[in-house]
C-alpha cells in the first residue's frame, strides 16, 4: 500500500508541474504577441542643449565655447 501510494504522490505532482509548465508558456506567448516591442530606437532618449530630455536626436552639434 505505500508504495502506490508514493507513486499516486509523484504523478500528482508531476501533473501539476506540467500544468504550471504550460500556463507559463501559454503567459509567455501572450506578452510577446501583446508586446508593442522594444527596438533600441525607441528607448534611446537624447538631451538638448537646454539640458531637456527629448525623443528626436539633436540636428546639429554645436561645438563647445571655450573662452
Amino acid at each position: 500500500m505505500a508504495k502506490s501510494q508514493a507513486t499516486f504522490m509523484k504523478k500528482q505532482l508531476e501533473k501539476t508541474r506540467q500544468k504550471k509548465k504550460e500556463e507559463k508558456e501559454l503567459r509567455k506567448q501572450e506578452r510577446q504577441q501583446n508586446s508593442t516591442g522594444g527596438s533600441l530606437e525607441s528607448m534611446l532618449a537624447y538631451v538638448n542643449e537646454f539640458g531637456e530630455i527629448v525623443s528626436t536626436p539633436p540636428d546639429h552639434v554645436k561645438p563647445p565655447v571655450v573662452e
